[in-house]
């Protein structure tokens, strides 16, 4: 950050768009509420970043994490499993659906990556990084360092579970993370969106609008 109070993107950060979906979208089986406002405001910002990568939740049918998976249960309610408590969502992002691809007016052709997650059955993956144990690794960690990359800046969907999961793990992994909140919309659920801020400032991890972003001078 310069003394401007503005960020000057150079050759060592990246972008991390965090499941630019349909079905976290309206009309999509898990909506995040304005999910599809944060489509122009990342199309915007990716021709600000020369890297970008993309995540993808991409769940196997009958996933841990789906109610439809546990009788009895309904979706949003927190169930204890092997790895700790776990909110159970309604069936989505289903491998090769509608659903689980990238929103139509996403434009960001220049991503270096596309991560996918969540694809294990017995574990869901909110973090970009780890899975939902918080040990089992995406590779995501070892692809940034290896790339040189030490600042990663956030946007996507949700800002409280998956954009907060991995701007944490960024953090804790060596990253200066950066999230970007007009680039994110949230759930909230029983306080998750002021949770998450009270964690970011707690963990000294920025949150800025973009407009605070600029490409270095060419």
């Amino acid at each position: 950050m310069n003394g401007t109070g503005r960020f000057t993107v150079g050759e060592r950060d990246v972008l991390l768009v965090v499941d630019p979906q349909n079905d976290f979208c309206p009309g999509g089986a898990l909506a995040v509420p304005e999910g599809d406002a944060v489509v122009p405001v990342v199309n915007a910002l990716a021709t600000r970043f020369a890297h970008v990568v993309l995540t993808q939740d991409w769940h196997p049918r009958g996933h841990l994490s789906f109610a439809s998976s546990h009788p009895g249960r309904q979706p949003y309610e927190t169930v204890a499993v092997a790895y700790g408590p776990q909110v159970l969502w309604p069936d989505h992002c289903v491998q090769g659906t509608r659903g689980a691809a990238f929103r139509d007016d996403l434009a960001v052709p220049q991503a270096e990556l596309v991560l996918r997650k969540g694809y294990h059955r017995a574990i869901d993956s909110y973090s970009a990084f780890f899975e939902n144990d918080r040990t089992t690794p995406t590779g995501l960690t070892g692809y940034l360092r290896e790339r040189g990359f030490t600042r990663v800046f956030l946007a996507g969907l949700a800002f409280d579970f998956c954009v907060r999961y991995s701007a944490e793990d960024a953090h804790r992994e060596g990253f200066t993370a950066i999230v970007i909140e007009d680039a994110c919309r949230g759930i909230d659920i029983d306080g998750s969106m002021a949770a998450t801020r009270t964690l970011l400032r707690d963990l000294g991890i920025a949150c800025v609008i973009s407009d605070r972003i600029g490409a270095a001078a060419a």
